[in-house]
């Protein structure tokens, strides 16, 4: 028997609710009720072999008061005329509202609308994008309002997150919901406050002009006459990206490693220093007008990312090289190949013919299934022979 029950058509506003539409027509005063619900009831001869059941189904719609049904007389020639409903109707908010116990949240809704709609009117379309969200974020929406007003007040600030002094506002609160301040920022402030090219998510405080943590480069000088400290054997130094632009090392050669023993166990070299590598942050090398005058050697895990890494390096420093990133040392060290947790097959255009031809192994799966060979498993007398071969 697949009658549409009490619950069924409660279910039917429970969607409606659970996607935002029965709030999102308070903020936008497009009405969604009056609204007809999916109503099935007993076929005729349902009605016959089954009019005890059919008779209750009806009181059970029947006592839904909040619904209003629209019957219909249907005439049997044993049971007689008999009142069946065809429809079921929900005619305004507050008869669904009710059906669902949802009383409260609208009036807090509504609550929220009012204070947004006072202080940040620009915002409000966000609401009827998101009201469950906002739900959610009732207890917070003060501060996130006074966030709006300060950046509206004072437009690209040119200071830390630190610096906001707004009602109940500190740096962590601005972090924790910079994906959702960013949605509002982006309608309430005017466009040339904002820095596009800055994803509010991960580049929150550039795109709204805020000062940022200053990037930061550790190095180690391979060889003691070329460091710019006396007595240097091999110090970790670490630097802001600005500093490290306006060094004038003594150096020819320049290694990157993305492996920090690496760094710190990397051997002796002639006029050469070693870095430890950013992972993908790599654009604070480009800024270095110092490091285009040096050779350039990336040693990187030998998978699809570490291939993926080296194009990226080469965006910013194109005659950049590869080390250790061959088939041969591949080879080599198969005993202790593992597989790449989460591999990327995207078209890399800046890795020179052997490169790509590896790569293209490794993202086809034609070596093996993921293979990766970190490069601290890569064995240290393999490479200092490579690094003796470099003269």
């Amino acid at each position: 028997m697949a009658w549409t029950r009490a619950t069924d058509l409660k279910a039917q506003l429970q969607r409606l609710w659970d996607r935002g539409e029965v709030l999102a027509s308070v903020v936008g005063g497009e009405p969604l009720f009056p609204r007809r619900l999916s109503l099935k009831g007993p076929t005729a001869a349902e009605l016959a072999d089954q009019f005890e059941a059919a008779r209750q189904w009806v009181a059970e719609l029947r006592a839904l008061t909040q619904v209003r049904l629209v019957e219909q007389v249907v005439r049997h020639r044993l049971l007689g005329a008999q009142e069946i409903p065809q429809e079921a109707w929900v005619d305004t908010l507050d008869a669904a509202v009710a059906i669902l116990g949802k009383h409260r949240a609208l009036a807090q809704f509504g609550r929220l609308l009012d204070q947004t709609r006072q202080f940040q009117p620009l915002v409000v379309p966000w609401l009827q994008r998101r009201p469950l969200q906002a739900l959610e974020l009732t207890a917070e929406w003060p501060r996130l309002l006074a966030v709006v007003a300060w950046l509206r007040a004072h437009p690209r600030p040119g200071v830390y997150l630190r610096h906001v002094d707004a009602p109940g506002v500190h740096s962590k609160f601005i972090e924790q919901h910079r994906q959702l301040l960013g949605e509002w920022l982006d309608l309430a402030l005017p466009p040339e406050h904002i820095d596009p090219t800055a994803p509010p998510g991960s580049q929150f405080a550039r795109r709204y002009g805020f000062a940022e943590k200053p990037e930061r480069l550790r190095l180690r000088f391979l060889d003691p006459a070329a460091s710019f400290l006396p007595g240097d054997q091999g110090a970790d130094l670490t630097l802001d990206a600005v500093h490290f632009a306006r060094l004038q090392p003594r150096v020819q050669t320049v290694f990157i490693t993305e492996n920090e023993v690496n760094f710190l166990a990397f051997p002796p070299h002639p006029a050469s220093l070693v870095l430890f590598g950013a992972g993908y942050g790599l654009g604070a090398l480009g800024r270095a007008p110092w490091l285009h005058a040096c050779r350039v050697l990336y040693w990187g895990d030998l998978d699809t990312h570490g291939f993926a890494i080296l194009d990226e390096l080469r965006a910013h420093c194109p005659h950049a090289e590869s080390l250790l990133m061959d088939r041969a040392t591949l080879l080599e060290f198969k005993a202790l190949w593992e597989q790449e947790p989460k591999a990327t097959a995207r078209e890399l255009t800046r890795l020179c013919a052997e490169e790509r031809e590896l790569y293209d192994d490794l993202r086809h799966n034609r070596l093996g299934e993921r293979v990766r060979l970190e490069q601290e498993r890569v064995g240290f007398a393999w490479v200092m022979r490579r690094l003796a071969a470099l003269g």
